[in-house]
């Protein structure tokens, strides 16, 4: 926000130190960190922890004028920073989901159990911004449909369609290249149109169809979660924490170039049509995150911190408050001309709003879990 100019020399600082780190403990100064046998997991808890925390950060940060546009999200096509965050949200989720641990739900009514609190919550998000007339930008996901509908659909249709771990990323591959067939022959053009119809379908077309690319990803995520954290013998058990971290760097890169020449030679990313290109960045980020978060393993110290475990346990329920806060926010302060100072102060109170609520529940031992 206010110190985004400063991010570049920071991280470089950040950079050196930790080569400077690395490069002690290889010639024998300092203490030498063993693997624990949760590592993985304190990894993986963090990994999402953080995510969570960004995305909430963003949601609010964004309505004001301090938070820089560059990182805001695109229209159409593009790389903005917020772009990564309902993507991000989906892989976090693969990664650790129940299939990607080989506990694929079988019945219908485990299916219908598990997505009913999210359907619920998109209607609730429907009702609240339309009865408050709250912004609401069509182009986004359609003129009701919302993030959390989407995340229903993608439950409801992985739970439905029991495929192994170990094949559900070719599952994902075939679905995306299918659908990524489907934009380039014009369903994009349809999908770019700002011409709505009467029916659902075509008033909701941008959330509708995006289906297919976001339920490809996790798809994909699960397959990837379950080859690089659990064993194919035991959901409990995971692969030993450098194997995991190589792999993942690995892997990131992989997709990054497969980013990079998509992006350049079939269709630019986009997160408003969730198209191949947009699945293989949020991939790519995800793993690289990932992969940094594995490295830490070169310091000492504990890997999960109190406010951590708490986040871990009411990831979803954290998602809903900040766009709770967010609503009130908006309405009570008048974002686009807050100054600097006002901006920051708020921000400072809904990041310990969204601290201390989430550790007040975690200290009283209530969870709430939705997907």
């Amino acid at each position: 926000m206010v110190l985004s100019e400063w991010m570049y020399i920071w991280a470089t600082l950040l950079i050196l130190l930790l080569v400077f780190s690395i490069a002690a403990r290889s010639f024998g100064f300092g203490s030498t960190l063993e693997e624990e046998p949760d590592s993985i997991r304190t990894s993986i808890t963090s990994f999402r922890v953080a995510t969570m925390m960004l995305t909430c950060i963003c949601i609010l940060a964004v309505d004001f004028t301090i938070f820089p546009r560059r990182y805001a999200k695109t229209e159409t096509y593009g790389t903005g920073w917020m772009d990564l965050g309902v993507g991000s949200f989906v892989v976090a989720n693969s990664f650790v989901s129940r299939q990607a641990r080989n506990l694929s739900w079988t019945k219908w009514k485990t299916a219908i159990q598990s997505t009913s609190p999210l359907i619920i919550l998109g209607f609730v998000r429907l009702l609240s911004t339309a009865g408050l007339d709250y912004q609401h930008h069509a182009a986004e996901y359609g003129v009701h449909w919302n993030f959390f509908f989407t995340l229903a659909a993608i439950s409801f249709l992985t739970s439905i369609i029991n495929v192994p771990a170990r094949y559900s990323g070719i599952l994902g591959a075939l679905i995306l290249v299918g659908y990524e067939g489907w934009l380039m022959q014009g369903l994009n053009t349809y999908l770019l149109s700002n011409e709505r119809g009467s029916d659902i379908i075509s008033q909701n077309k941008e959330g509708f169809f995006s289906i297919f690319g976001y339920w490809s990803m996790y798809l994909i995520g699960v397959q990837v979660g379950n080859f690089l954290f659990f064993s194919n013998h035991s959901s409990a058990t995971t692969r030993s924490h450098k194997w995991t971290r190589n792999r993942a760097a690995m892997l990131s890169l992989l997709f990054w170039l497969v980013t990079v020449v998509i992006d350049s030679h079939v269709q630019r990313v986009s997160r408003r049509m969730c198209n191949l290109a947009y699945v293989t960045l949020v991939l790519a980020v995800n793993l690289e995150g990932m992969a940094i978060v594995l490295f830490s393993d070169c310091f000492p110290g504990s890997k999960t911190s109190v406010l951590e475990e708490a986040y871990n346990h009411n990831l979803l329920a954290i998602f809903l408050l900040a766009n709770l806060l967010t609503g009130v926010v908006n309405f009570l302060v008048d974002t686009l001309f807050a100054s600097s100072v006002k901006a920051l102060s708020v921000m400072i109170a809904y990041a310990f709003t969204l601290t201390f609520i989430p550790g007040l529940l975690d200290f009283c031992g209530i969870r709430f879990r939705f997907w």
